[in-house]
C-alpha cells in the first residue's frame, strides 16, 4: 500500500514540477484502497496541469539565417582578382581605357586635364560611357576640381566659360554663401559629365602666404577653414558627389612632395591644436573619403610618409573616429619613387590600411598586390575589409546600379 501511495505522489509531483504550456494533457485516474479491510475504494482525481513536454533543440531549429547586405552578397561573389582590382583608382590611360578596365577590374578612373584638353562634354561622357559600360562593377570616375590653380575641367571653355576660382577667394568674396554655391556649381557640372568623385575640398592649413600649399587653400585660420570644410562636404553630399578630404594629417608648411619627400617636424600637439581640425569638421560632416599625403610625419612615424604608415592610418581610425574610405595620394610621385617604388608602394599602402590606391602605373601593381596576397603577406581578409568598404561607397552614392 505504502508503494501504491507513494506511485501516486511521484506521479502527481511530475505533472505539477513540469514546465506549463499552451498544451494539456490528459491525466489518468488512480484507483487506491482506502483501507486494507476495507471493500470499498477512493478514487483521487488528480488535477489537469498543462505541461511541457521537453524537446531537444535540433541543430536546425536554433540557426539562424545569415543576412547578407547587397554588397556583401557581391563581395562574395568576387575572384581575388577582381577585389583587389577595385582598390585600384588608376590614371586614366591615353588609350585602351576600356579594355584595362575589363583586364585589370579597375575600381576607378581619374581624369587629369589631357582627358578634356580639345574634347567638348559630349565626347567625354561618351568616354565616360564607354568605361563604365566596360566594368564588371561601376566605377569611380573623379577629377581633382579644387578651384583657382587647380582645375582639370573648367579650364577649358568648351566644359564653363571660366575656371573655377581659389578656395581663399570665394571665401574672401562671399564667405560661406560663396562656398557652398561653388561647390553645388561643381557637382551639377562634374554630375553631368559621368564624374561622381571630386579629390576636394583641400582640408590643409599653411602656416604662411609662403608656403607650398597656400594657394589651395582657405587660408591660415582653422576655425573659417573648418567651417568651409563642413559646409562643401554637405553640399556634396547633397548632390551625390563623393568628396575627398585632403591631404591628411595636413601639409602645414612642407615642401611639395611631387619632386622628393618631405619630412615634416612638427609635434603631434600642434597637429591636434591645428591641423587636424579641418578633418574632423569634414569627417562629422559626412565626408566618405580621406585622402593620406606622403609627408614623413616625424612625431608619429620618422620612417615611413604618411601614406604607407600603418601609425598615421591609426590616428585617422582611431582618434578622428573615421571609417569611410582612406585613399593615396598618387603613388607614382617623387616622394614614393625615390623611396620604394611604385609597385612596391602599392602592397605596403595596403599594409599600412589604404582603400584606395592612386597610382599611373596600376598594371604592375595591381600584380604585386595579388602577389602579395596569394604568399600570404596580406590576408585576403584584409583585401576584403576594403572592397566591403568601396562598395558601400559607392552604393551609397548611388553609384551601384
Amino acid at each position: 500500500m505504502k508503494r501504491i501511495y507513494k506511485c501516486a505522489a511521484a506521479l502527481l509531483a511530475v505533472c505539477l514540477l513540469g514546465g506549463c504550456s499552451d498544451r494539456v494533457h490528459d491525466v489518468p485516474e488512480i484507483i487506491i484502497p482506502s483501507t486494507a479491510a476495507s471493500t470499498t475504494t477512493t478514487v483521487i482525481e488528480l488535477p489537469q496541469q498543462t505541461c511541457e513536454v521537453y524537446a531537444p533543440e535540433t541543430e536546425e531549429s536554433t540557426e539562424q539565417p545569415v543576412v547578407l547586405s547587397r554588397e556583401e552578397e557581391i563581395l562574395a561573389q568576387m575572384s581575388l582578382e577582381e577585389k583587389v582590382g577595385q582598390m585600384f583608382i588608376g590614371r586614366c590611360p591615353e588609350n585602351g581605357g576600356a579594355e584595362d578596365v575589363e583586364k585589370y577590374h579597375l575600381g576607378g578612373y581619374i581624369l587629369f586635364a589631357r582627358d578634356f584638353k580639345g574634347g567638348t562634354p559630349e565626347s567625354v561622357r561618351a568616354d565616360i560611357a564607354e568605361y563604365q559600360a566596360a566594368a564588371g562593377i561601376p566605377m569611380l570616375i573623379g577629377v581633382d576640381e579644387e578651384g583657382g590653380d587647380i582645375v582639370r575641367v573648367s579650364k577649358y571653355d568648351a566644359f564653363r566659360t571660366e575656371p573655377f576660382g581659389a578656395p581663399m577667394e570665394l571665401y574672401g568674396s562671399g564667405g560661406i554663401d560663396a562656398v557652398t554655391a561653388d561647390a553645388a556649381e561643381k557637382c551639377v557640372l562634374l554630375g553631368s559629365l559621368g564624374i561622381n568623385m571630386n579629390f576636394a575640398p583641400v582640408c590643409d592649413l599653411p602656416r604662411s602666404e609662403n608656403d607650398y600649399i597656400y594657394d589651395r587653400t582657405f587660408g591660415t585660420d582653422a576655425e573659417v577653414t573648418s567651417d568651409c570644410i563642413a559646409a562643401i562636404v554637405t553640399e556634396m553630399n547633397d548632390n551625390g558627389t563623393i568628396s575627398v578630404l585632403k591631404h591628411f594629417p595636413g601639409y602645414g608648411d612642407n615642401v611639395d612632395t611631387h619632386t622628393g619627400i618631405a619630412y615634416d617636424e612638427r609635434p603631434l600637439s600642434e597637429f591636434r591644436e591645428l591641423d587636424l581640425l579641418p578633418f574632423m569638421a569634414g569627417i562629422d560632416a559626412g565626408a566618405p573619403c580621406v585622402m593620406v599625403s606622403h609627408n614623413i610625419i616625424m612625431s608619429v612615424d620618422s620612417s615611413l610618409p604618411a601614406s604607407l604608415s600603418p601609425a598615421v592610418h591609426e590616428l585617422l581610425r582611431d582618434e578622428l573616429d573615421f571609417d569611410g574610405v582612406i585613399v593615396t595620394d598618387e603613388l607614382s610621385m617623387g616622394a614614393i619613387e625615390d623611396l620604394t617604388g611604385s609597385a612596391n608602394a602599392a602592397v605596403q599602402a595596403v599594409k599600412a590600411g589604404n582603400d584606395l590606391l592612386c597610382v599611373t602605373d596600376y598594371a604592375s601593381s595591381i600584380e604585386a598586390v595579388i602577389s602579395a596576397v596569394q604568399s600570404g603577406e596580406i590576408t585576403e581578409e584584409r583585401i576584403d575589409g576594403s572592397v566591403l568598404r568601396l562598395l558601400r561607397m559607392k552604393a551609397e552614392f548611388g553609384i551601384l546600379s
